[in-house]
């Protein structure tokens, strides 16, 4: 089993995603991998922001190492499921899918959480701190779900 998680640049929401459901997976001793990427270029090889990388680090997880990349159509053979931060994430992802089947495997990772609402991640980047302290908490809880759903052996 493999996951994505997709925003736009692959520097804020996507990383923590990645960070978070890894962390999560790995503590129950599930062999799951999971990675991330982004809808646009602009940051391919750079490290997460650094608010991403102090609120993570502040919850015990390391997200230092990884390096950004963008989304590709290959993606949708390498990973069974494909979660989007939000709708235009949404969108950018589906636009590139060949398949009914590529599509099928794209939902909104906030849909873990409730799927009566508009379920967007917000993106932190140009705000303050608590934007980052909020992503986080909004992330953890829905890889909380997603954890408990692979315990089980539900997608």
């Amino acid at each position: 089993m493999k996951i994505l998680m997709v925003c736009l640049g692959n520097i804020c929401r996507s990383p923590l995603a990645e960070g978070v459901l890894q962390e999560k997976l790995n503590r129950k001793g599930l062999d799951i991998k999971v990675d991330s990427a982004g809808t646009g270029g602009w940051h391919v090889g750079q490290r997460p922001d650094l608010r991403a990388i102090a609120i993570a680090n502040k919850y015990g997880v390391d997200i230092s190492h990884q390096k950004a990349r963008q989304f590709s159509p290959t993606d949708f053979q390498e990973f069974d499921i494909i979660y989007a931060m939000d709708g235009s994430n949404l969108s950018d992802i589906v636009a590139l899918a060949k398949s009914s089947e590529d599509i099928e495997k794209v939902r909104l990772i906030l849909d873990e959480l409730n799927v009566e609402n508009n379920n967007y991640v917000p993106d932190p980047y140009y705000g303050g701190d608590e934007g980052f302290e909020k992503v986080y908490q909004l992330l953890d809880a829905a890889c909380e779900i997603i954890t408990k759903k692979m315990c089980n052996g539900k997608r």
